[in-house]
């Protein structure tokens, strides 16, 4: 849990889920809007988030993000939140149908990737993507190491 960082493009990052890219394989990215409290979003801008477990989960045509921490705010009172409830995601109704469809169908998840502010209003970052197994990840391993050692000798030859 890190003081948040702004970018150039207007985002204040408030968490990142570094595991996913490791543990997915993304295919395709989303943004929506969270359902917060307002202790929540005080929270979210101290930076006190976490994604590390968190998915997505479809209940009677609604999405909600499921098993993201976010700590209790430290001014808040006997009417502080819950750190891992459940949050409704806000989402088009055909968007909704669309990611249903893809996560039943093709055997996706979806995962929340960041969790940010733009324009003063809380979204996260959601990628729909298959599960890595243990040989891909070595295989993406090898190959940034791959990478790597082409861009060394690059760099030896140009000097």
């Amino acid at each position: 849990m890190t003081k948040p960082k702004v970018e150039n493009n207007g985002l204040k990052i408030v968490a990142t889920n570094r595991k996913a890219r490791r543990d997915y394989a993304i295919d395709e990215t989303v943004e929506a809007g969270i359902a917060l409290l307002g202790t929540e979003v005080k929270s979210l801008r101290e930076g006190k988030a976490s994604l590390a477990d968190g998915y997505v989960q479809f209940e009677e045509g609604e999405a909600y993000l499921v098993a993201v921490h976010i700590a209790e705010y430290s001014f808040g009172n006997r009417f502080n939140h819950q750190p891992t409830r459940k949050r409704k995601l806000l989402l088009h109704k055909l968007e909704i149908r669309r990611l249903i469809g893809k996560v039943r169908e093709r055997g996706l998840s979806l995962i929340p990737l960041q969790i940010y502010f733009r324009r003063g209003r809380a979204k996260v970052l959601l990628g729909l993507g298959k599960g890595k197994r243990a040989y891909d990840k070595r295989e993406d391993i090898k190959r940034r190491d791959e990478q790597r050692e082409i861009r060394r000798e690059i760099k030896g030859r140009s000097r």
